[in-house]
């Protein structure tokens, strides 16, 4: 089973990036329009396969490659807590706060029930940290008036 990753992107996560792609399992994101940063942001594995944890973040440079990554669990921001309390699942136990791409629930996919409203505000605040919005741009400074320059005869004179 696949694992949606458009729609987890666009229907759980809603992004408000200028602009972004699915590409496969991942999302490229262009977060800053004049900027040559791009996010990726893809499932971040277990160590079994076809299960993931979280989404893993990356920040590319077009010229220097990687430069950060970060990953965001899902159990840290309650993307499943309410699936996982209706499953009667807690910490410790096999399923909790991870999705699996090898079962599953009906025609549901596997994400069904996630709340991504922790790990959209997690991400938002990765992006802006590493991708920050460009500013207006500032007047020219002016230049600040230079008090006349003053002799020693004029000062003595006071």
């Amino acid at each position: 089973m696949a694992l949606h990753a458009q729609q987890f992107f666009d229907d759980v996560l809603e992004l408000p990036f200028h602009q972004y792609a699915v590409v496969g399992e991942a999302l490229y994101a262009a977060p800053q329009p004049t900027s040559p940063l791009r996010l990726r942001i893809d499932f971040a594995p277990t160590i079994r396969h076809g299960e993931y944890d979280g989404l893993r973040l990356r920040v590319v440079h077009p010229d220097q490659g990687v430069l950060d990554t970060a990953i965001l669990r899902f159990a840290d921001h309650g993307t499943f807590e309410r699936r996982d309390r209706a499953r009667d699942l807690v910490p410790g136990r096999d399923g909790y706060a991870v999705i699996r791409d090898w079962h599953a629930h009906g025609s549901q996919p596997p994400w069904h029930g996630a709340d991504g409203t922790g790990l959209r505000t997690a991400i938002e605040q990765y992006a802006h940290l590493w991708i920050p919005a460009s500013t207006a741009p500032r007047p020219a400074v002016r230049p600040v008036a230079q008090p006349a320059a003053t002799t020693g005869a004029s000062l003595r004179s006071r």
